[in-house]
């Protein structure tokens, strides 16, 4: 039985983050692609110039097959809520669905109506009653990531609620401490920030690929101009948000950040490891083995990010694990054992007052709640067994944030020496940096894909953080039919995957060819 369990949470994780990956695919692209084809519309309304809207149209064209595959691996994602994670829906469902709702009801339907007339209205509308819809569409993609990034960081940082007994259900009280929490207001500044970068990369790349090829040479240039400095400015506001999500997880999600640096004791100071292999000999959180050996750190960096104070202490997995350090709000932190207690001793008052209720017993029904109350905050730890549960795949979190922090340089880097060629006019000359921008692409949708990776895998065992582990947010439901619909799954995100990258490539090739047949300058001319 514990082998199915176990089995069984173990397939609900993977189809839930293999369709969550799949999905994260389109997402960014849709986020980054869209932004910058609607400030090109701008630019051609503002200048009359009809190269910008050759650009603009382009673009929607590639803006829009990305579009529509993203919405199939989003439904699916909800539908998985119900199937596999019934035990979750119904214990956060009066919290958790009220974004998705939202999501559904508003900025989908805002981005259906607004997306057909900007495909089918620019013979028909005004320039700028088009440029209106062009915008209304990029804001209604923009506002359906908002309330599904509401709804995830809620489940970092579970505020604005309140759990009733009588249903076992965690109830909203405060609508906007969940909105403008600032998990919630980091989390959905930094995603669609990193949509952002994605975007300028991938017009960067096609636009390098057109000039390696020597076709529409005055497109891309013109294109790479705008994803060349939107990429700079939208990197740098990804590392200021960066720096809030680190700030945040060291106050709301300590564990996470203790997985992301190996950093198992805690001491004042702490170095932020830049790069550093996992010593495989480590094998337990209190074995007195050095975590990281060949590492090169930056001095006290990890305290400044996490506490803004460069001698502050940041606590490792043991002293997590082991309690008795202050927190920053001049407590002292319980150890797992203690929480682990209070958990199990909610857990028990919820069963002593349901059964209270039944018997008709108002008085004792009143001791098991406030009991209750006094220890929600741990509700979830009664359901864990050791203290190894407690701790996240650390080595798998611990490349996972490096890779993604790597790579982001790497674009800020790409963004500015591509930026530069292209202000000096010499951007057609440099073949290996055009060849190096085409070849980046895939590189921008693994860094959004690593930093996943750290953002949910980081802080298991939690579906909702000190709430509900993952064990205890599954369906009731074979590991058998989970298994299977996995491979199904599989092999339709796959098949959907290649169809969009076919359709892109298909697009890509024909080029603005329809828009500015006779924008296509000999490169030599150009380059002169």
């Amino acid at each position: 039985m514990e082998f199915l369990t176990a089995s069984l949470v173990g397939w609900s994780r993977a189809q839930f983050a293999m369709t969550a990956m799949y999905h994260w695919v389109f997402v960014p692209l849709t986020l980054g692609l869209g932004i910058i084809m609607a400030v090109m519309e701008t630019l051609y309304v503002r200048t009359g110039k009809e190269e910008w809207k050759s650009a603009a149209r382009f673009w929607m064209r590639l803006f829009g097959i990305n579009f529509a595959f993203g919405i199939a691996t989003g439904l699916v994602l909800e539908f998985q809520f119900g199937t596999n994670w019934s035990n979750y829906s119904w214990f956060v469902g009066d919290i958790f669905g009220a974004p998705l709702a939202i999501e559904a009801i508003l900025a989908f339907f805002m981005e259906a109506t607004f997306i057909s007339l900007m495909f089918f209205g620019w013979k028909k509308l005004s320039r700028g009653a088009h440029l209106a819809s062009t915008w209304l569409t990029v804001a209604g993609a923009t506002i359906s990531a908002l309330w599904i990034l509401v709804a995830n960081a809620w489940m970092q940082y579970p505020v604005g609620m309140e759990f009733n007994p009588d249903t076992v259900r965690n109830e909203m009280h405060d609508f906007w401490s969940i909105l403008l929490s600032p998990v919630a207001v980091n989390k959905f500044c930094h995603t669609v920030l990193s949509g952002w970068v994605l975007g300028a990369l991938f017009v960067t790349g096609i636009s390098a690929w057109f000039l390696l090829r020597r076709r529409n040479t005055d497109f891309a240039v013109r294109s790479m101009k705008v994803g060349t400095v939107f990429g700079v400015v939208a990197s740098l506001l990804v590392i200021a948000t960066g720096h809030m999500s680190a700030y945040n997880v060291a106050h709301h999600q300590p564990m996470k950040l203790a997985a992301m640096e190996a950093h198992y004791e805690g001491y004042e100071g702490v170095e932020l490891i830049g790069v550093g292999i996992i010593n495989p000999q480590k094998k337990s959180w209190d074995d007195g083995v050095q975590p990281v050996v060949g590492c090169i750190a930056f001095p006290k960096m990890l305290s400044f990010l996490g506490f803004s104070d460069f001698n502050a202490f940041v606590p490792g997995i043991r002293d997590i694990i082991e309690g008795g350090y202050e927190l920053p709000d001049g407590e002292t932190a319980l150890s797992f054992e203690e929480k682990r207690a209070r958990g199990r001793l909610a857990i028990q008052a919820l069963a002593d007052y349901r059964t209270a209720v039944e018997a008709g017993d108002d008085e004792a029904a009143a001791l098991y709640k406030e009991e209750l109350r006094r220890n929600y905050a741990y509700f979830g730890y009664g359901y864990l067994e050791t203290p190894e549960d407690l701790i996240p795949p650390v080595g798998l979190t611990f490349y996972s944030f490096r890779i993604m922090v790597i790579l982001g340089m790497w674009f800020i880097l790409l963004f500015l020496v591509a930026g530069f060629f292209v202000w000096k006019r010499d951007i057609a000359r440099q073949r290996w940096l055009l060849w190096v921008a085409l070849l980046t692409i895939p590189l921008g949708y693994l860094a959004g894909e690593f930093g996943w990776v750290v953002a949910e895998v980081g802080r298991q065992p939690w579906a909702i953080q000190d709430i509900l582990p993952v064990q205890a947010a599954i369906s009731s439901i074979s590991a058998e039919s989970v298994r299977l619909t996995f491979f199904i799954f599989l092999v339709l995100f796959t098949a959907l995957f290649v169809a969009e990258v076919r359709i892109m490539l298909r697009q890509i090739k024909r080029g603005p060819v329809e828009e500015m047949a006779a924008g296509t300058t000999d490169i030599d001319k150009q380059e002169k």
